[in-house]
């Protein structure tokens, strides 16, 4: 009997840690102007069996909307809010109490919050000395607070950090290192990190190293095997995940956690903004990517171990998002804006097709396009002045509008901006040259969107509230000059 509940007990851990390498979830952002209702995306998460997902921030509709799902959840930290966790122990407590201690349950009523990512990449190249200062603090903070708590044993403090952390200078990844001005910080996070058998969540994007990197291939990008595999120390990578991946393994090794738990927090492919971005691009990669994490054979390093979790960068497009990387940053959704699958991919649950959302609420069918019998000479400018406050990237070159011939393209332009401002009149104005219609401009794979409902009773609310602000005032005004 003891040997049968050995073997019992063995097979079960042996199928936990399996279930666990074969986790994949999904990055839920909300930098959007007309984001999908908390519910419906919870809907959306629920109908293609997605068990995992990390959030940016801590929104409590957000969270409210996760509660009871089963769903496991990442909390997010803006970077923002690193220096006053930093050097408060109260602000870290505050911090859980209002966003961890309020939501967590041991049962399915409440949210099943895994991990605390703190801070967004806050070791990214570009951002210099602005937030590293903070980090080791911050986090120190945070796992002083979910220990008065009594929930250190339940959720694990983590950073996500950038592929950019770690580097090689010959691209080897035998050659692998930790940037040197990260070296000191970087000890601390994994002394850290490893003390509480927390993992080391790196952000991973193969789409980046191709759009960076003259010397990798589009097929060493996307898996393919009919790509030049390359050799270092008698190991061959056949794509740019492994090679990245061993890399960070090698910087891992080389300052004494060479077997540090690995995360893959962000990883996925634009479809649309610019070259080699789209959606036929994207499921190409997804394909080669999800097949090569069930596949359970890891990288050259770390053979047989493959990350035991990975989260898909994003489920959802989001227009808000900065282009400052380049105008593809709004297009990583699996999913369009208003949550309907761009391409088809088993992310591990053994779907062969990808359930859209249901029941979505839209504005009015109706668009606004260019009155071409009107003067055009001031047409660049406005074309300008609506890109600058709506979202025309998919115009770039090699995007799905950059084909549309003038003046197509201006009217995608007029729309953005008129889709965006809840298609109120005055923002198809443009000088006389916008006209509104009901007759569908979207051409091909060009769609002229209609934006979601959801941002329209905001902006009623927010027009009522004035109203109703300056009611009271007059009121108030003609009440005082009477009494005077």
């Amino acid at each position: 009997m003891a040997l049968k509940q050995f073997l019992v007990l063995a097979f079960l851990a042996v199928s936990s840690l399996t279930s666990r390498v074969r986790a994949i979830g999904v990055n839920w952002g909300t930098s959007a102007s007309h984001p999908l209702p908390p519910s419906k995306v919870v809907e959306l998460l629920k109908a293609n069996n997605i068990s995992k997902v990390k959030l940016f921030d801590a929104d409590p509709l957000v969270l409210q909307s996760l509660s009871g799902s089963r769903i496991d959840v990442t909390v997010g930290i803006p970077n923002s809010m690193l220096r006053s966790l930093s050097s408060s122990k109260k602000v870290a407590e505050s911090w859980v109490h209002d966003n961890l201690t309020r939501y967590f349950s041991n049962g399915g009523g409440g949210v099943r919050i895994e991990y605390i990512a703190v801070g967004d990449e806050p070791f990214l190249q570009s951002y210099g000395e602005q937030f590293k200062p903070f980090v080791t603090g911050a986090v120190s903070n945070i796992q002083t607070a979910l220990i008065g708590a009594k929930l250190s044993n339940k959720v694990k403090v983590v950073v996500p950090c950038n592929s950019d952390a770690y580097q090689s200078v010959s691209g080897l990844p035998s050659k692998g290192h930790f940037r040197p001005d990260l070296n000191k910080t970087m000890i601390q996070l994994l002394t850290f990190l490893s003390k509480h058998h927390s993992p080391f969540f790196v952000n991973i994007y193969p789409f980046l190293i191709l759009h960076q990197n003259k010397n990798t291939s589009l097929d060493f990008a996307l898996f393919k095997p009919t790509a030049h595999s390359r050799n270092d120390s008698h190991k061959t990578y056949k794509n740019s995940f492994d090679t990245s991946y061993d890399t960070l393994v090698t910087a891992l090794s080389g300052v004494g956690f060479p077997d540090m738990e690995i995360v893959v927090g962000q990883i996925g492919w634009p479809t649309d903004g610019a070259m080699n971005a789209s959606s036929s691009i994207a499921e190409t990669f997804m394909k080669g990517l999800v097949g090569h994490l069930h596949s359970k054979l890891g990288t050259p390093l770390r053979s047989r171990k493959p990350p035991t979790e990975t989260y898909i960068f994003s489920l959802l497009d989001e227009d808000q998002r900065s282009i400052t990387a380049g105008n593809f940053e709004k297009h990583w959704g699996v999913f369009t804006f208003d949550g309907q699958a761009k391409y088809n991919v088993d992310l591990g649950q053994g779907l062969r097709k990808l359930a859209n959302v249901q029941n979505v609420e839209y504005l009015p069918s109706r668009w606004c396009v260019l009155n071409n019998n009107k003067d055009l000479s001031n047409v660049t400018a406005n074309v300008l002045e609506a890109c600058s406050l709506a979202d025309c990237t998919a115009l770039s070159p090699g995007g799905s509008c950059f084909n549309l011939s003038w003046p197509g393209n201006v009217s995608y332009a007029f729309n953005s901006f008129f889709q965006e401002h809840d298609q109120r009149a005055d923002s198809c104005e443009f000088g006389g040259l916008g006209l509104i219609t009901t007759v569908d401009p979207s051409i091909g794979n060009c769609r002229f969107a209609v934006e979601l409902r959801t941002s329209l009773s905001t902006s009623l609310h927010g027009s009522l509230l004035v109203w109703w602000m300056l009611l009271i005032t007059i009121t108030t005004s003609v009440c005082f000059l009477g009494f005077t």
